[in-house]
């Protein structure tokens, strides 16, 4: 197989031959057919890319070949966000009176689609501290048809034992989906520890750029076929020219990752020494009670952190009041450095008693670039000695 850096140029080549060098963006939203048999054919293939922009699109199916292979999956799909993506997945894969495991450890979004969504479609759903592996199995029913795991998980970075989860949930007949967001498959690849199914909010760090809202899905194509003909429906399609820039910003990942892993790394060291934080959460540090579990399943530990602050809410404002390079921002995985209190962040998808219990009110986010790692540590270092200045 090829590096990943090759994978992430010349993977789609085959896909929509061109003699363009860089792709051509296909903005159209319908396509002719030649003959009735060949306008059929378009109507009904999964995840085509000759019919209807809705149905698919050859920027969406070059971006799915890179994404495939780069996850070690047979097939993938694109949507128009990363909640479009796994909402999607949820509604194709269950149906009233089935139960779905979640984490209690989970983005916000996901939270929301698991404590509020389901329950009104007659999804009953459990979620479990992944710290715990034996937490999945004692939430198994009879009715349990998914398990939604996150690993690193927003914001708290904890761990999930992938092999764990995949094979209990083979066991029993259950379906794993992986939110691989945080890792990209540069620093983790759940389907190699059998997980079915990954999705990812492609806005972060596969388009890293900050200019494309986009999700995407990678698994088995039988499994993205039923997830397909739910994206039909629901009708989350990723626009031609948001599908070309996510391209564009695939074929960078493996050189923005290096950078963005030397990063996170370095301004959780630092951080984690500062009188002004109290925990540190970041799966590279050797002092993260699950770092020899991280370290089994990912080959780099991302540019995704996040620091407690004693003092609490006040606290964490005041550090991000005093951030230089660090945009106070609600999204991460771009080249420029974001920071984000995620107590205040997710008051518009869970309710107050939610977010109590699912980060400290002195909780702060922060989403390394790919600045100088000297200014960027400059840069917390600061902020973290005008909040104990600010108390003095």
């Amino acid at each position: 197989m090829p590096g990943r850096s090759t994978v992430t140029v010349h993977a789609d080549r085959h896909v929509h031959p061109d003699p363009a060098v860089a792709p051509p963006i296909y903005q159209t939203a319908a396509f002719s057919a030649a003959d009735g048999e060949a306008f059929a054919h378009g109507a009904t293939e999964p995840r085509g890319k000759g019919f209807y922009t809705r149905f698919g699109n050859p920027n969406h199916a070059q971006v799915a070949a890179v994404l495939a292979e780069l996850e070690g999956t047979e097939a993938a799909m694109v949507t128009a966000s990363g909640m479009a993506a796994i909402t999607t997945a949820v509604l194709a894969l269950v149906s009233a009176g089935d139960h779905v495991i979640g984490q209690k450890s989970t983005y916000g979004g996901t939270a929301s689609v698991l404590l509020n969504l389901l329950p009104r479609l007659g999804v009953s759903t459990t979620l479990v501290d992944q710290r715990d592996t034996e937490a999945f199995e004692r939430a198994v029913t009879p009715q349990t048809r998914l398990i939604l795991v996150e690993t690193p998980s927003n914001p708290l970075l904890h761990i999930t034992d992938l092999r764990a989860v995949a094979d209990l949930a083979r066991a029993h007949g259950i379906i794993t989906l992986a939110d691989n967001t945080f890792a990209t498959p540069l620093n983790q690849r759940p389907a190699e520890f059998s997980i079915d199914v990954v999705w990812h909010s492609a806005t972060k760090y596969l388009n890293g750029h900050t200019d494309v809202s986009a999700g995407a899905l990678a698994g088995p194509a039988e499994i993205l076929d039923r997830i397909w003909d739910t994206s039909l429906l629901t009708g989350a399609t990723l626009g031609p020219i948001d599908a070309w820039l996510l391209l564009r910003g695939l074929r960078t990942l493996p050189l923005r990752m290096t950078r963005h892993n030397l990063n996170g790394l370095a301004l959780a060291q630092a951080l984690a020494e500062h009188p002004a934080v109290s925990q540190v959460n970041y799966p590279g540090l050797g002092s993260h009670p699950q770092h020899k579990l991280a370290a089994s399943q990912m080959s780099g530990f991302g540019g995704v952190l996040s620091a407690e602050f004693t003092g609490g809410f006040e606290a964490a404002d005041a550090f991000l009041g005093h951030l230089r390079y660090f945009q106070r921002s609600a999204s991460l995985g771009g080249i420029e450095s974001l920071a984000v209190h995620p107590a205040s962040m997710w008051r518009g998808m869970l309710s107050d008693e939610q977010i109590t219990d699912a980060v400290p009110p002195g909780l702060v986010r922060l989403a390394a670039g790919t600045e100088d790692t000297a200014d960027l540590i400059a840069d917390t270092l600061t902020a973290a000695d005008a909040v104990l200045t600010a108390r003095t």
